[in-house]
């Protein structure tokens, strides 16, 4: 599995460990910045760590700021992107198993390291359940695709 990771000031610490908890389990990285915690604009790293899972040039993203919020807000601009922000672990895996999310957004000012080391590990071992929920992102899809073709 690949993944994509990127980070604004807010949230450069945490990356930081969740780079070390990925290497760990064997998951190959690519770091999107920031790397200085001099103040950045978060839709700057968004927007590219979204693209590589919207192209599939990766499997899935984790994107961190302050509370994930603007991150989320970002990602969830981009086709394809299903961005979850998780400060829990029941979210985390409802994230995955509901949604099918392809992108962890954390809040790096709300999660300590430990927890969100815990919601990392959860949401990479938890599999998309498909039946009903399937059905639930074909019509998210839809909408996508309606407001891409007519531009509202």
């Amino acid at each position: 599995m690949k993944v994509a990771i990127g980070s604004d000031h807010a949230g450069i610490e945490l990356k930081k460990e969740i780079l070390s908890l990925l290497t760990e389990m064997d998951i190959e990285c690519l770091d999107f910045g920031t790397d200085s915690p001099q103040s950045v604009d978060y839709p700057d790293f968004g927007e590219k760590v979204s693209k590589e899972v919207s192209t599939g040039k990766v499997d899935r993203g984790i994107l961190i700021c302050g509370t994930g919020i603007g991150m989320s807000i970002v990602a969830n601009k981009v086709p394809n992107i299903r961005a979850s922000l998780c400060n829990d672990l029941f979210t985390a895996k409802m994230s995955r198993l509901h949604n099918d999310a392809n992108i962890l957004v954390i809040g790096g000012r709300i999660v300590g390291k430990d927890l969100a080391k815990e919601i990392v590990r959860v949401w990479f071992s938890t599999q998309f359940e498909g039946g009903r929920h399937a059905n639930r992102l074909n019509k998210i899809k839809l909408i996508e695709e309606r407001f891409i073709k007519h531009g509202l």
